[in-house]
Protein backbone atom coordinates (compact mmCIF):
# COMPACT_ATOMS: atom_id res chain seq x y z
CA UNK A 1 0.00 0.00 0.00
CA UNK A 2 0.99 3.36 -1.06
CA UNK A 3 1.87 5.72 1.91
CA UNK A 4 0.21 9.45 1.36
CA UNK A 5 0.93 12.46 3.76
CA UNK A 6 -0.49 16.04 3.67
CA UNK A 7 2.54 18.71 4.15
CA UNK A 8 0.92 22.38 4.24
CA UNK A 9 -1.10 22.63 0.81
CA UNK A 10 0.08 19.32 -1.07
CA UNK A 11 -0.62 15.64 -0.99
CA UNK A 12 2.42 13.20 -1.45
CA UNK A 13 1.63 9.93 -2.54
CA UNK A 14 4.44 6.92 -2.98
CA UNK A 15 7.04 4.61 -1.28
CA UNK A 16 10.25 5.73 -0.02
CA UNK A 17 12.78 3.31 1.67
CA UNK A 18 17.11 4.26 0.89
CA UNK A 19 18.81 1.54 -0.92
CA UNK A 20 15.17 -0.24 -2.17
CA UNK A 21 12.84 2.32 -4.09
CA UNK A 22 11.70 5.86 -3.97
CA UNK A 23 8.73 7.43 -5.87
CA UNK A 24 6.67 10.53 -4.61
CA UNK A 25 3.88 11.97 -6.32
CA UNK A 26 2.59 15.29 -5.28
CA UNK A 27 -0.79 15.68 -7.07
CA UNK A 28 -0.73 19.40 -7.13
CA UNK A 29 2.57 20.23 -8.94
CA UNK A 30 1.78 16.81 -10.71
CA UNK A 31 4.89 15.79 -10.53
CA UNK A 32 6.77 12.77 -9.48
CA UNK A 33 9.80 12.49 -7.89
CA UNK A 34 12.09 9.65 -9.15
CA UNK A 35 10.78 6.09 -10.31
CA UNK A 36 12.47 3.37 -8.42
CA UNK A 37 9.08 1.69 -8.32
CA UNK A 38 6.51 2.00 -11.18
CA UNK A 39 2.72 2.36 -9.88
CA UNK A 40 -0.23 2.37 -11.96
CA UNK A 41 -1.82 5.24 -9.23
CA UNK A 42 1.20 7.46 -9.89
CA UNK A 43 1.97 6.98 -13.25
CA UNK A 44 -0.23 9.53 -14.81
CA UNK A 45 2.12 12.61 -13.62
CA UNK A 46 2.83 14.83 -16.46
CA UNK A 47 6.50 15.69 -15.03
CA UNK A 48 8.84 13.08 -13.85
CA UNK A 49 11.58 14.69 -12.23
CA UNK A 50 14.70 12.26 -11.39
CA UNK A 51 17.34 13.22 -8.90
CA UNK A 52 20.30 11.01 -10.14
CA UNK A 53 20.43 7.52 -11.71
CA UNK A 54 21.11 5.32 -8.89
CA UNK A 55 18.30 1.94 -9.79
CA UNK A 56 16.56 2.72 -6.50
CA UNK A 57 15.74 6.24 -8.02
CA UNK A 58 15.14 5.50 -11.53
CA UNK A 59 15.48 1.61 -11.96
CA UNK A 60 11.84 1.43 -12.81
CA UNK A 61 11.56 4.45 -15.39
CA UNK A 62 11.02 1.48 -17.92
CA UNK A 63 7.93 -0.09 -16.20
CA UNK A 64 6.61 3.77 -15.91
CA UNK A 65 6.41 4.26 -19.38
CA UNK A 66 5.21 0.78 -20.22
CA UNK A 67 2.09 1.74 -18.08
CA UNK A 68 1.98 4.91 -19.69
CA UNK A 69 1.88 2.84 -23.14
CA UNK A 70 -0.61 0.70 -22.24
CA UNK A 71 -3.08 3.49 -21.05
CA UNK A 72 -1.91 5.20 -24.39
CA UNK A 73 -1.04 8.29 -22.38
CA UNK A 74 1.84 10.89 -24.09
CA UNK A 75 5.66 11.20 -23.50
CA UNK A 76 5.90 12.36 -19.84
CA UNK A 77 8.21 15.39 -19.58
CA UNK A 78 11.39 14.00 -18.06
CA UNK A 79 13.64 16.10 -16.03
CA UNK A 80 17.15 15.02 -15.23
CA UNK A 81 20.46 16.15 -13.94
CA UNK A 82 22.19 16.94 -17.72
CA UNK A 83 24.96 14.47 -16.88
CA UNK A 84 22.38 11.46 -17.12
CA UNK A 85 20.18 12.55 -19.72
CA UNK A 86 21.93 10.63 -22.65
CA UNK A 87 22.57 7.44 -21.10
CA UNK A 88 19.17 7.44 -20.14
CA UNK A 89 17.90 8.03 -23.36
CA UNK A 90 20.41 5.34 -24.70
CA UNK A 91 18.65 2.79 -21.95
CA UNK A 92 15.07 3.70 -22.90
CA UNK A 93 16.12 3.37 -26.47
CA UNK A 94 17.68 -0.33 -26.15
CA UNK A 95 14.49 -0.64 -23.82
CA UNK A 96 12.09 0.04 -27.08
CA UNK A 97 13.22 -2.80 -28.99
CA UNK A 98 11.99 -5.09 -27.05
CA UNK A 99 8.26 -3.14 -26.41
CA UNK A 100 4.86 -3.09 -29.28
CA UNK A 101 5.74 1.13 -29.02
CA UNK A 102 8.78 2.58 -28.23
CA UNK A 103 9.35 4.24 -24.50
CA UNK A 104 8.83 8.27 -25.34
CA UNK A 105 10.22 10.79 -23.28
CA UNK A 106 10.58 14.54 -23.65
CA UNK A 107 13.36 14.68 -21.97
CA UNK A 108 15.55 18.12 -20.30
CA UNK A 109 18.97 17.52 -18.62
CA UNK A 110 19.32 20.34 -15.94
CA UNK A 111 22.44 22.15 -14.49
CA UNK A 112 22.47 23.55 -11.33
CA UNK A 113 20.52 26.89 -11.51
CA UNK A 114 18.81 26.18 -14.57
CA UNK A 115 15.06 27.16 -14.30
CA UNK A 116 11.81 25.61 -16.04
CA UNK A 117 8.33 27.03 -16.56
CA UNK A 118 5.80 24.26 -15.80
CA UNK A 119 2.74 26.09 -16.64
CA UNK A 120 2.20 30.05 -16.16
CA UNK A 121 2.25 30.15 -12.39
CA UNK A 122 4.73 27.61 -11.55
CA UNK A 123 8.19 27.55 -11.85
CA UNK A 124 10.64 24.78 -11.16
CA UNK A 125 14.80 25.76 -10.40
CA UNK A 126 17.22 22.68 -10.29
CA UNK A 127 19.84 22.98 -7.53
CA UNK A 128 22.89 20.65 -6.71
CA UNK A 129 22.59 17.97 -3.66
CA UNK A 130 25.81 16.28 -3.12
CA UNK A 131 25.63 12.33 -3.62
CA UNK A 132 28.05 9.78 -4.56
CA UNK A 133 27.47 10.37 -8.56
CA UNK A 134 26.07 13.57 -10.40
CA UNK A 135 22.40 14.76 -8.77
CA UNK A 136 19.74 17.58 -8.54
CA UNK A 137 17.45 18.48 -6.37
CA UNK A 138 14.09 20.90 -7.08
CA UNK A 139 12.51 23.71 -6.06
CA UNK A 140 8.90 24.92 -7.28
CA UNK A 141 8.58 28.37 -6.65
CA UNK A 142 5.67 31.17 -8.46
CA UNK A 143 6.21 35.05 -9.07
CA UNK A 144 3.67 37.57 -8.15
CA UNK A 145 3.57 41.19 -8.56
CA UNK A 146 4.60 43.39 -5.27
CA UNK A 147 3.86 47.00 -5.11
CA UNK A 148 7.62 48.32 -4.91
CA UNK A 149 7.83 50.13 -1.53
CA UNK A 150 7.54 53.93 -2.31
CA UNK A 151 4.15 53.29 -4.05
CA UNK A 152 2.60 51.76 -1.13
CA UNK A 153 1.06 54.87 0.12
CA UNK A 154 -0.49 55.40 -3.61
CA UNK A 155 -4.32 55.36 -3.17
CA UNK A 156 -5.65 52.90 -5.83
CA UNK A 157 -6.68 55.36 -8.41
CA UNK A 158 -3.72 57.03 -9.04
CA UNK A 159 -1.89 53.00 -9.13
CA UNK A 160 -4.17 52.36 -11.89
CA UNK A 161 -3.03 55.35 -13.64
CA UNK A 162 0.38 54.81 -13.18
CA UNK A 163 0.23 51.58 -14.26
CA UNK A 164 -1.77 52.88 -17.73
CA UNK A 165 0.73 55.27 -17.96
CA UNK A 166 3.70 52.63 -18.13
CA UNK A 167 5.52 53.06 -14.88
CA UNK A 168 7.13 50.25 -13.28
CA UNK A 169 5.52 50.08 -10.04
CA UNK A 170 5.99 46.21 -9.38
CA UNK A 171 8.72 43.77 -8.63
CA UNK A 172 8.40 40.19 -9.18
CA UNK A 173 8.54 38.31 -5.67
CA UNK A 174 9.37 34.64 -5.55
CA UNK A 175 7.32 32.75 -3.08
CA UNK A 176 8.78 29.09 -2.13
CA UNK A 177 6.49 26.01 -2.22
CA UNK A 178 8.26 22.95 -2.26
CA UNK A 179 11.48 21.38 -2.71
CA UNK A 180 12.99 18.18 -3.30
CA UNK A 181 16.00 16.53 -1.59
CA UNK A 182 17.31 13.51 -1.22
CA UNK A 183 20.05 11.34 -1.41
CA UNK A 184 22.94 14.27 -0.38
CA UNK A 185 24.86 15.30 2.67
CA UNK A 186 23.50 17.98 5.04
CA UNK A 187 25.68 20.67 3.22
CA UNK A 188 22.99 20.78 0.52
CA UNK A 189 21.28 23.23 3.52
CA UNK A 190 24.53 25.26 3.77
CA UNK A 191 25.07 24.97 -0.39
CA UNK A 192 21.11 25.85 -0.80
CA UNK A 193 19.55 27.88 1.80
CA UNK A 194 16.80 28.95 0.39
CA UNK A 195 15.70 25.37 1.57
CA UNK A 196 15.41 26.24 4.78
CA UNK A 197 12.55 29.04 4.49
CA UNK A 198 10.93 26.95 1.34
CA UNK A 199 7.12 26.35 2.14
CA UNK A 200 7.14 22.69 2.06
CA UNK A 201 10.80 20.97 2.15
CA UNK A 202 10.98 16.84 1.37
CA UNK A 203 14.58 15.96 2.80
CA UNK A 204 16.03 12.79 2.67
CA UNK A 205 16.86 11.52 6.59
CA UNK A 206 18.22 7.91 6.02
CA UNK A 207 19.70 7.13 9.27
CA UNK A 208 18.30 8.02 12.86
CA UNK A 209 20.23 6.69 15.66
CA UNK A 210 23.61 5.00 16.54
CA UNK A 211 23.22 1.98 14.06
CA UNK A 212 24.37 3.93 11.57
CA UNK A 213 27.82 6.22 12.78
CA UNK A 214 27.82 9.72 10.78
CA UNK A 215 31.28 8.74 9.26
CA UNK A 216 29.40 5.97 7.31
CA UNK A 217 26.47 8.27 7.08
CA UNK A 218 28.63 10.84 5.24
CA UNK A 219 30.37 7.64 3.28
CA UNK A 220 27.03 7.23 1.38
CA UNK A 221 26.48 10.61 0.86
CA UNK A 222 23.27 10.99 3.09
CA UNK A 223 22.14 12.37 5.97
CA UNK A 224 21.90 11.54 9.66
CA UNK A 225 19.31 12.47 12.44
CA UNK A 226 22.47 13.98 14.38
CA UNK A 227 23.01 16.65 11.53
CA UNK A 228 19.43 17.86 11.26
CA UNK A 229 18.78 17.69 15.14
CA UNK A 230 21.76 20.18 15.23
CA UNK A 231 20.18 22.47 13.21
CA UNK A 232 16.49 22.30 14.55
CA UNK A 233 16.02 25.90 14.79
CA UNK A 234 17.23 26.61 11.76
CA UNK A 235 13.35 25.14 10.00
CA UNK A 236 11.23 27.65 8.77
CA UNK A 237 9.27 25.59 6.98
CA UNK A 238 6.11 25.09 7.59
CA UNK A 239 6.18 21.21 6.94
CA UNK A 240 9.64 19.29 6.86
CA UNK A 241 9.22 16.01 5.12
CA UNK A 242 11.21 13.68 6.00
CA UNK A 243 11.55 10.58 3.78
CA UNK A 244 14.14 7.70 2.49
CA UNK A 245 14.54 6.02 5.93
CA UNK A 246 16.76 2.98 6.20
CA UNK A 247 15.66 -0.35 6.71
CA UNK A 248 17.49 -0.75 9.73
CA UNK A 249 14.48 0.47 11.17
CA UNK A 250 10.86 -0.57 10.98
CA UNK A 251 8.09 2.31 9.98
CA UNK A 252 6.53 2.08 13.79
CA UNK A 253 10.53 2.04 14.83
CA UNK A 254 10.47 5.24 12.66
CA UNK A 255 7.89 7.21 14.34
CA UNK A 256 8.75 6.37 17.73
CA UNK A 257 12.48 7.16 17.34
CA UNK A 258 11.50 10.40 15.60
CA UNK A 259 9.01 11.33 18.43
CA UNK A 260 11.76 10.97 21.24
CA UNK A 261 14.70 12.29 19.60
CA UNK A 262 12.89 15.64 18.25
CA UNK A 263 12.83 18.74 19.96
CA UNK A 264 9.48 20.47 20.28
CA UNK A 265 10.72 23.19 17.21
CA UNK A 266 11.56 20.61 15.17
CA UNK A 267 8.60 17.79 15.87
CA UNK A 268 5.76 20.94 15.31
CA UNK A 269 6.72 21.24 11.62
CA UNK A 270 7.75 17.52 10.88
CA UNK A 271 5.74 15.55 8.49
CA UNK A 272 6.86 11.41 8.15
CA UNK A 273 6.70 9.79 5.23
CA UNK A 274 6.24 6.30 6.47
CA UNK A 275 3.79 4.19 7.39
CA UNK A 276 3.01 3.95 11.08
CA UNK A 277 2.47 0.38 11.27
CA UNK A 278 3.11 -3.10 9.73
CA UNK A 279 6.28 -3.73 7.73
CA UNK A 280 7.59 -1.50 4.63
CA UNK A 281 5.40 -1.78 1.83
CA UNK A 282 7.00 -3.80 -1.35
Amino acid sequence: MLTTVSAGPFSIRGLSLAGIHTSLFVRELDALFDVGIATRSNAGASNVFLSHGHADHCGALVGLLGIRGLMRMPPPRLILPAEIADPVREALSLFSRGQRYELKVMAEGLEPGDELELRPDLHVRAFRTHHSSPSLGYQFFTRVPKLKPEFLDLPGREIALRRKRGDELFVQEERLELAYATDTLVRVLDTMPSLLRTRVLILECSFLDERKTLAASHAGGHIHLDELLERASDFQNEALVLMHFSQLYGPAEVHAILQRRCPPELAKRLVVFAPRSGMWPG
